[in-house]
């Protein structure tokens, strides 16, 4: 440890010090008086004792903030005199709030003085709840930020949610004669997680995560699907059919290269990249299963309306894989995924879905 990082701590020490002083001779003082009420003399002694874990905390805080510091010191990213700047600052802030929290431990050790005879309850360290005869409020005193933040954080998550038009690419028939362009759709929803790849830039982000997928089709001219063994072919419905669907739920677990520019923000204690409002490119793929296939139809048969789910497996492929790729701004990117794998296994003419629709990368 060099000089300036030891006169910190003896500068930090030496706060701490005297506050601990003052919080035995106050101790000492509530101990030996005494007290209306036993129950609020126990009180008030751990409220003493809080007082002392709130100084370890804060003392293992700064320890842990000068080590970040000179962590950055030795990787050359800030200079002595900033990292001399810095770890002073740390010690000042540490040791203003020991004092800040005790202030308000003696404030509820007061409170609980004058208020010898009332109901007071100590919910945990950082609250307590006051009732006094039909009365009463709650006092919520939790530090929420005296935890470090971590300095450099590589990885954060994601929650996607992606939606459009599907459709499949069949040999010898353009996109959509076989069926809607209007009412295919597809839904997708998962979790993704994205990392930076290089130690000084956020330039390049690997981005995996899992999703579930729901691929639909509706065929056309009152078709719908039929599986003779090994065999699916589409055939006309015998009845007047209202409305065919037929299903593909998948789950995968996506994998793309994202490219784009982002603007670092430097912190007192830590730094982030953000890519609010900045154009980003990914790039990659996806495999996975086949986790259900259903039919539903809707028909009349003898002036009656029936509606009616056929869930088997129509010879859909096992194993999904495929390729991906998105471009937008912020979280909202314009989307695309092609199977490779046929959606139906070992047919005559091979059917591949295609997607196209908006996706929502929401941290």
């Amino acid at each position: 440890m060099n000089t300036i990082t030891k006169h910190v701590v003896l500068l930090a020490l030496c706060l701490i010090v005297g506050l601990c002083s003052a919080q035995e001779t106050q101790k000492d003082s509530v101990v030996d008086q005494k007290t209306p009420n036993k129950e609020v003399g126990l009180k008030i002694i751990n409220l003493e004792e809080l007082k002392n874990t709130i100084t370890a905390k804060e003392k293992e805080f700064l320890k842990q903030e000068v080590e970040a510091i000179n962590k950055r010191f030795d990787n050359g990213e800030i200079s002595k005199e900033e990292a001399d700047k810095l770890k002073k600052e740390a010690a000042i802030r540490r040791a203003a709030n020991i004092e800040d929290r005790i202030a308000i431990i003696d404030a509820k050790i007061n409170l609980l003085k004058r208020n010898p005879d009332s109901d007071h309850v100590i919910t945990d360290e950082n609250s307590m709840s006051i009732n006094i005869g039909s009365r009463g409020f709650f006092i919520d005193l939790k530090d929420k930020k005296t935890k470090p933040k971590k300095y450099d954080k590589r990885t954060t998550s994601e929650f996607v949610f992606a939606l459009g038009a599907n459709n499949a690419i069949i040999d010898g028939k353009d996109i959509g004669d076989t069926y809607s362009v209007l009412g295919s759709g597809f839904v997708e929803l998962g979790l993704s997680w994205k990392t930076r790849l290089f130690k000084e830039s956020n330039a390049v982000r690997l981005k995996y995560g899992l999703s579930f997928q729901w691929n639909k089709f509706t065929p056309k001219d009152d078709k719908y699907f039929v599986q003779n063994d090994n065999v699916t072919t589409l055939e006309e419905f015998p009845n007047d059919l209202r409305e065919a669907e037929f299903r593909v739920s998948t789950l995968v677990v996506p994998v793309h290269f994202e490219f784009g520019p982002s603007r670092k923000i430097d912190y007192d204690t830590h730094f982030r990249y953000s890519t609010r409002r900045q154009l980003k490119f990914g790039i990659g793929g996806y495999a996975g299963f086949n986790i259900g296939t259903q039919q539903k139809l809707r028909y009349k048969e003898d002036g009656d309306r029936v509606k009616q789910k056929i869930k088997r497996s129509y010879n859909t492929s096992d194993f999904i894989y495929g390729l991906s790729a998105y471009v937008g701004i912020d979280e909202v990117s314009l989307y695309m995924k092609y199977d490779l794998n046929p959606v139906f296994k070992d047919q005559a003419v091979d059917q591949h879905n295609i997607s196209l629709g908006l996706r929502l990368d929401l941290d």
